[in-house]
């Protein structure tokens, strides 16, 4: 069956819960019953084999035969506006800008968690003159998917690992850390901290703008190792991930839509009957909960300098539910928003969870997949739905060998019956253990780019979407 029959017939997907609760169970049954993992492995789109770049011959991935990449926006290239190309290539997103293809991309520069001068990657305008993050915006030509142009679109900022679109095209790009004016010494007496300007906020960049602005801290989003969003175009309601051992899952009801400056309200999500509920261990997959949301009073705590989950821990107080490491976050055009749990579950492979908004301050709350076997998935980080399917696409994050993880790194698909395949594997010489991350489809569904993170390089994927196997 190929993926646009297979997909057709599963109207019980758009629901959700009717995925959670039967093909997935059954799939968690068997696993129980007989112990075999390839019960949960779907064929996909066919073995993986090595590819070189067919623009520049060099050998990064391992595709499915009738798949082909370029490369582009590579680490330390020149670019467009006579600025090195950052490093560490993380969350990003495309957008059409008239008609343009643009991508703007995440630079996750940790500044080795110091002030550096001079760090800032613009020209000017920067947040933080002495913080080496931001993000970089790409022009691409969608029939070559070469790139015509580049150059730096915020400067200043810190540990910007990934974001999330908007409906009205901008990117909002988030700050995975609260390092801030404050110096903090851990037991061996290591110093980090004393940056001029405070960190830990989301900054919204113009997929249109062909500079630099000047940035602003969006404080009412608050302030925590921010990860991920997801804005619902109906509501303009924006959720948040925050990628801590403890961390919550979140909610930004902005004043007005559109116009997340000018503030708004944060809240973080509780199960209903459980106050404070652990997700982290002890779950079972298909299970789901009622859930209801309480309001962070202070979202911008002045404390969040020396400690990292001030926020987290106003929400706790009010028995607000406890996550492990939340990264990728996605949304469909219904508004169920899914959202991943890098290091959750009994085997802390990974959890990949649903919510579903039913009234105003209720919402359902569903375990989609747990890893059984970091074999199958392990360490999922940033994900994407593929336009016009419900085929997940998932970056996985797995360098943890000394925590019962794997080397390789895949990216993988969920199926809408709870299967996994596989789709590329990182085989670059010396980097095998480095993440994929930023994985973003353009509009028409045709290619699909993302990272390489400590290779420093992006790839535009394109192939036959349609030969795939459930």
């Amino acid at each position: 069956m190929d993926r646009r029959s297979f997909l057709s017939n599963l109207t019980l997907f758009s629901g959700g819960l009717a995925l959670a609760c039967s093909g997935l169970a059954r799939r968690s049954e068997t696993f129980n019953r007989i112990g075999e993992l390839t019960h949960l492995k779907a064929p996909g789109y066919g073995d993986l084999a090595p590819a070189a770049a067919k623009n520049t011959g060099e050998t990064f991935l391992a595709l499915p035969k009738g798949f082909e990449y370029n490369v582009i926006g590579k680490v330390r290239g020149m670019m467009s506006d006579g600025r090195p190309t950052p490093a560490a290539h993380d969350g990003m997103w495309t957008f059409k800008v008239r008609n343009e293809l643009r991508i703007v991309r995440n630079h996750e520069v940790a500044n080795r968690s110091v002030p550096i001068a001079n760090a800032g990657i613009g020209s000017g305008n920067h947040y933080d003159e002495m913080a080496g993050g931001g993000t970089t915006t790409l022009v691409i030509n969608p029939k070559t998917r070469e790139l015509v142009r580049d150059f730096v679109s915020l400067s200043g900022t810190l540990i910007n690992c990934a974001g999330g679109p908007t409906p009205w095209g901008s990117w909002i790009s988030c700050e995975e850390t609260t390092l801030g004016p404050t110096v903090r010494t851990n037991s061996l007496g290591v110093k980090t901290g004393g940056f001029p300007k405070p960190h830990g906020y989301c900054f919204e960049v113009s997929a249109s703008a062909n500079n630099n602005l000047l940035p602003f801290p969006l404080k009412a989003m608050g302030r925590f190792t921010h990860e991920a969003i997801a804005v619902d175009k109906r509501s303009g309601i924006v959720y948040e991930t925050e990628d801590y051992t403890t961390s919550g899952f979140y909610r930004f009801l902005p004043k007005r839509n559109k116009r997340l400056a000018e503030g708004g309200v944060l809240h973080m999500l509780a199960i209903k009957d459980r106050p404070g509920h652990d997700t982290r261990t002890g779950q079972k997959q298909g299970a789901h909960f009622d859930a209801g949301w309480v309001t962070i009073d202070n979202p911008d705590p002045a404390e969040a300098d020396i400690d990292p989950i001030a926020v987290f821990k106003q929400g706790r107080s009010k028995g607000g539910a406890t996550f492990s490491r939340l990264e990728g976050c996605d949304i469909d055009d219904k508004g169920n928003v899914y959202f991943i749990s890098t290091s959750g579950g009994d085997n802390k492979g990974g959890q990949i969870w649903l919510y579903q908004p039913v009234k105003k301050d209720e919402g359902r709350l569903t375990l989609l997949f747990e890893s059984p076997s970091r074999e199958i998935l392990d360490m999922p980080d940033n994900i994407c739905l593929m336009p016009k399917s419900k085929l997940l696409f998932i970056c996985e994050d797995s360098d943890y060998v000394n925590q019962g993880g794997t080397r390789d790194n895949f990216m993988r698909i969920l199926t809408p019956e709870g299967r996994i395949s596989d789709f590329a594997k990182n085989i670059t010489p010396k980097f095998e253990a480095t993440e994929f991350a930023g994985s973003t489809f353009s509009k028409d569904g045709r290619t699909l780019f993302v990272n390489l993170q400590r290779v420093g390089a992006t790839f535009a994927i394109w192939g036959d979407w349609d030969n795939f196997r459930a």
